[in-house]
């Protein structure tokens, strides 16, 4: 018979991790998608868990005396796996900005499909993107990264060891709002730049000849040389994983350097 006996206070200490780990794997990319099963999630959550509380020392900066006390520790550790989690969850928004910009340039903005991670309607390219992006995140590892920054961040803040700096948190967020946009705006450049000189050529075609309809003519076009670019740019795809990847990094970076 196994025997495993433990103090209130590692039952404690083990509850707080469980916390910040929960709340992260319920936001962050990839394990946060709606058809995961709850199940599923509880289950990472709990064993994930359990390894860091063999890998970790108890910290001896928690000290509390009443239940309310505890229960601000336990609100200060979900906020951190949220922000965490949401750190790397908006930067997978990049690709739905892009594709809403390119299925606009196109013609294609009234078609929209289910976002299977979000399960909101979203553009038919930019649902693409996202398929894209899951891929690449589960063929480089990419999950694997998000579980050791997890991993690293109760050595970075321990337990109970949060500081919130909402200066510096306000800067993380103006400055991915800025890469937000040129991030997105590179991914979709290829067809903006296809389409801008479509319509500079029907532009001219329509004064030189005023008898034809390049309203018709245009739209059919406009998608044909949507399509057309996007199929050649599909090798493409790998380097838009790596920017929306490398921005991800960055934000975990900036995110956690506001709450040390």
């Amino acid at each position: 018979m196994i025997h495993y006996s433990f103090s209130i206070y590692d039952l404690e200490y083990f509850l707080l991790i469980l916390v910040r780990v929960s709340c992260f794997v319920f936001v962050a990319p990839f394990f946060s998608m709606r058809n995961t099963p709850a199940r599923v999630r509880i289950g990472i959550s709990f064993f994930t868990a359990i390894l860091l509380y063999q890998a970790l020392t108890p910290a001896e900066g928690i000290v509390y005396s009443t239940v309310t006390e505890y229960a601000v520790i336990v609100m200060k550790e979900a906020v951190v796996g949220l922000l965490i989690g949401f750190a790397a969850n908006i930067c997978t928004t990049i690709v739905n900005f892009a594709g809403s910009i390119a299925d606009m340039e196109t013609g294609l903005s009234m078609v929209t499909l289910m976002d299977p991670t979000s399960r909101e309607s979203t553009s038919i390219t930019g649902v693409l993107y996202q398929y894209v992006l899951m891929f690449m995140m589960i063929a480089t590892g990419m999950y694997r990264y998000l579980f050791g920054a997890l991993a690293d961040t109760f050595v970075l803040v321990p337990v109970n060891g949060a500081v919130f700096r909402s200066e510096a948190l306000m800067q993380s967020m103006v400055e991915f709002l800025g890469e937000y946009v040129i991030i997105g705006f590179r991914i979709v450049l290829p067809i903006f730049c296809a389409t801008l000189l479509l319509n500079a050529v029907l532009g001219v075609l329509a004064k030189v000849s005023p008898q034809m309809n390049m309203f018709a003519v245009g739209i059919q076009l406009k998608i044909l040389v949507g399509l057309s670019v996007l199929f050649l740019t599909a090798g493409m795809l790998p380097g838009i994983a790596d920017l929306v990847f490398g921005e991800m990094k960055r934000m975990i970076v900036s995110f956690l350097g506001g709450i040390t």
